[in-house]
């Protein structure tokens, strides 16, 4: 069964780091732009962050531009949200998800993503 799977969560005090991990089972990202999501309780999901397929151009939201990073290695099939600088506010379930095509751009739109995976928490706390 095709699958995404995250990982990588976790406590971490405010300033702190974690790098989130999406790794893609049974199918191979290469044809498959790559989102990120996050829902913190009582309110709704935001997408966050985009990687593309075709070019690797990115987007981030402006709640976590200029601390967060996307990449992706093809060669491991696996997506990576570098998260610096964590704030309180930055505590919630994180999503990656996936849409295929071929895309020179895109923005982390949730209907637009037909492949999501589990989710993994990430709470900062001191």
């Amino acid at each position: 069964q095709v699958q995404l799977v995250e990982s990588g969560g976790g406590l971490v005090q405010p300033g702190g780091s974690l790098r989130l991990s999406c790794a893609a089972s049974r199918f191979t990202l290469d044809y498959y732009a790559i989102g990120w999501f996050r829902q913190a309780p009582g309110k709704e999901r935001e997408g966050i962050s985009c990687i593309t397929n075709y070019n690797a151009n990115t987007y981030y939201a402006d709640s976590v531009w200029g601390r967060f990073t996307i990449s992706r290695d093809n060669a491991k099939n696996t997506v990576f949200l570098q998260m610096n600088s964590l704030k309180p506010e930055d505590t919630g379930v994180y999503y990656c998800a996936a849409k295929r095509g071929t895309f020179s751009s895109c923005v982390p739109n949730s209907p637009d993503f037909e492949l999501w995976g589990q989710g993994t928490q990430v709470t900062v706390s001191s």
